[in-house]
C-alpha cells in the first residue's frame, strides 16, 4: 500500500510526489532519515501540507483518545479542590515528556497528577488533548520535525489506553459510507506514510481512521470496536513480518465485519515478492494511487 514508483517524476508532476519520496525513508527505521531536511520539504511540498498534521489531530487523533462513552467533552469534571487544572507550562513539560526517550515518564507524570487530585477526565480534556495540540503547534512552527511528533502522538495513545479509555463511537454495522482503518503494524512509530495513503482514499469518498496503536493488543481492539469494509496494513521492516500472519488472523477474528478485506503495504514489498495469501490477507498494494481501486475489487470479489 506504501509506494513503488518514479520519485523524481512524481516530484516533479504532483505535488503528493514529494510527500511519497520523504515517506519512502520515513517508513524505515534502517532508513536513516535526514530529519531537518524532511521537515524542511515536506513543509514546502504543497499548501495542504501545513495543514495536514493539525487537521488530522483536530479530527482524527484527538476524538480518538477521549472516550465519548466515558468523557464528556462538554465541560471538564468538578475538580478537588486539592489539585488545580494543569497549568500552560504543565501541558508543555508532559508533551516533551512524550517525545523524550524515557518511556515510562509520561504515565509517571500522570499517576502523578492522579494522586494529587485529578480525575481521568481532567487528564483527557485537560492535559492529554491540550499535550496533542502542542505538540501539532509546533510541528507547523518548524519547531519539531514529523518523527517527533508522530512519536508523541503514540506515547499519547498508550497511556490513554493504559488508563482505560479507548474510542468506541465509530459506527458498528455497515453503512452507505465506505470506511477503512489504516494502521502501521505494531512496532512502528511512522504516520507519514499512512497519511498519505488515506488522503488516496478520502478523495475517493472513502471515511478513513488513521490508527497508531502502539501494540497488537490496542490495534485488534481498535478493528473490534467499529465497522469497516477494509483495513489497510504498513509493513516496515522485515522482522515485522513473522508475525504477520497471527495480526491478520486476529483482526479477522476482531473485526465487525466478517468479510473485511485486508491490504497489506509498506516499502518491505517493494523489495521482495510476496503473495498476500502468505499472511492470509487479500491483498499487496506497492503503489498508492492502486489501493482505492484494489480496495474496492476485493470488496466485491472476496
Amino acid at each position: 500500500m506504501n509506494i513503488n514508483l518514479n520519485q523524481t517524476f512524481w516530484q516533479q508532476s504532483n505535488p503528493v510526489g514529494k510527500w511519497v519520496a520523504i515517506a519512502m525513508s520515513m517508513f524505515s527505521k534502517d532508513g536513516n532519515p535526514q530529519n531537518s531536511n524532511f521537515s524542511k520539504v515536506f513543509k514546502n511540498s504543497a499548501p495542504e501540507c501545513n495543514s495536514s498534521i493539525l487537521s488530522i489531530i483536530e479530527s482524527n487523533i484527538i476524538p480518538r483518545l477521549l472516550s465519548s462513552r466515558n468523557v464528556d467533552t462538554s465541560v471538564s469534571a468538578s475538580l478537588p479542590a486539592s489539585r488545580a487544572l494543569p497549568s500552560e507550562k504543565e501541558v508543555e513539560e508532559f508533551a516533551l515528556m512524550c517525545i523524550s526517550d524515557d518511556h515510562l515518564a509520561p504515565q509517571a507524570f500522570i499517576n502523578r497528577m492522579l494522586n494529587e487530585g485529578l480525575t481521568k477526565e481532567n487528564i483527557f480534556l485537560d492535559l492529554i488533548t491540550p499535550a496533542a495540540r502542542y505538540l501539532g503547534a509546533q510541528w507547523e512552527l518548524n519547531l519539531l520535525d514529523f518523527y517527533l511528533v508522530t512519536h508523541g502522538l503514540v506515547r499519547l495513545h498508550s497511556v490513554t489506553h493504559n488508563i482505560g479509555f479507548s474510542y468506541m463511537d465509530g459506527p458498528l454495522v455497515q453503512g452507505e459510507v465506505r470506511r477503512i482503518m489504516i494502521a502501521s503494524a505494531p512496532g512502528s512509530e511512522h504516520l507519514l506514510g499512512p497519511l498519505i495513503v488515506s488522503e488516496f482514499f478520502r478523495k475517493e469518498g472513502w471515511q478513513v481512521v488513521l490508527e497508531i496503536s502502539p501494540s497488537l493488543k490496542e490495534l485488534v481492539q481498535a478493528v473490534g470496536n467499529e465497522w469497516f469494509d477494509a483495513i489497510g496494513l504498513s509493513i516496515s521492516i522485515q522482522d515485522q513480518l513473522s508475525e504477520l500472519s497471527s495480526l491478520v488472523s486476529q483482526i479477522k477474528k476482531s473485526s465487525r465485519n466478517p468479510r473485511v478485506a485486508i491490504l497489506l503495504g509498506g516499502p518491505i514489498f517493494t523489495l521482495n515478492e510476496y503473495a498476500a495469501s502468505d499472511f492470509g490477507a487479500s491483498g499487496i498494494c506497492t503503489d498508492a494511487k492502486d489501493a482505492v481501486p484494489l480496495a474496492l475489487s476485493l470488496m466485491v470479489n472476496d
